[in-house]
């Protein structure tokens, strides 16, 4: 198990640093603190257009998981990138990282910028977030994409939840990302302490409720790869809760969506850029499926 731990944070070290090295080919956003939840909560608005919310994943930032993103997002829309609770440039506080409370953030840095409603897409972590924003926040939320997310716990399959308990900082010692850590955080010497917060997150048992689920208004697009650590029948089921699964030729469809990446991992699958912005960008503009 160690080894797979290993080798997922190599992975993501390479992908942090190729997309750290992309975001210097990015025009400069407007950036700002917005005071949030006791958070100053850094983001950055790109482009024009209707806006899509970006929530990074765990451990991330803008430049780690969004870099190319942005520039091709911001093409067609006002693209607003956020660093979460702890991540990058937002600094961490003493309250507990949960979806909720992140997704609380989020609909209060709208509040902020005056955006009554959003589009928001989310990968990982933040696609947790983004299925509880528009939970909680269903009036803010016009259409969320939602990138390799669970709804509850157990949707990870067990491979992926026996890596937590023995997680530890130690194994980004050293590291490009503990260095990207060091030069954008606003507390560079609390690593350790970042790290310990996701991997208490990480280990608290959690259900959104698929009532709850199913009964959002906005339409979700749920995107994932065929070996990214969701069990499949979980993201069936998401799917399902969200009018999936009917006979399109024969009734309406659901204004959801589904799609499954081949060949792809958790952490791959933000290397398939090029695959998914096209389909994300057919969602957001979709109108709704003739009866």
């Amino acid at each position: 198990m160690t080894n797979v731990i290993q080798k997922l944070i190599i992975v993501s070290i390479t992908l942090t640093v190729l997309a750290a090295a992309a975001v210097s080919a990015q025009q400069k956003p407007a950036t700002g603190y917005a005071p949030v939840n006791g958070l100053k909560m850094y983001y950055e608005i790109h482009g024009n257009g209707e806006p899509l919310v970006l929530l990074h994943g765990a451990f991330m930032s803008i430049s780690g998981d969004w870099a190319d993103w942005v520039n091709e997002l911001a093409k067609t829309r006002k693209v607003i990138a956020v660093e979460m609770q702890g991540h990058g440039r937002t600094g961490d506080i003493d309250r507990d990282i949960t979806y909720e409370n992140l997704a609380d953030d989020v609909a209060a840095l709208l509040d902020i910028l005056k955006i009554p409603k959003a589009d928001v897409m989310g990968y990982s972590l933040g696609g947790g977030t983004a299925l509880q924003f528009a939970i909680r926040h269903p009036e803010k939320a016009r259409r969320v994409v939602v990138l390799s997310a669970p709804f509850r716990r157990d949707g990870w399959v067990k491979e992926s939840l026996a890596v937590w308990p023995t997680f530890s900082w130690e194994l980004f010692k050293g590291t490009p990302m503990e260095a990207e850590y060091k030069r954008l955080s606003p507390t560079p010497d609390k690593f350790p302490e970042f790290v310990n917060h996701i991997k208490e997150m990480a280990l608290r048992p959690y259900d959104f409720g698929a009532d709850k689920l199913k009964a959002t208004k906005a339409p979700m697009f749920f995107i994932n790869g065929d070996a990214d650590g969701v069990r499949l029948d979980h993201i069936a089921e998401m799917y399902r809760l969200k009018g999936g699964e009917v006979f399109g030729d024969l009734r309406p469809r659901a204004e959801s969506r589904l799609a499954i990446i081949p060949d792809t991992t958790h952490v791959t699958l933000m290397n398939r850029m090029s695959i998914i912005v096209p389909m994300v960008i057919d969602f957001l503009e979709a109108k709704p499926p003739n009866p």
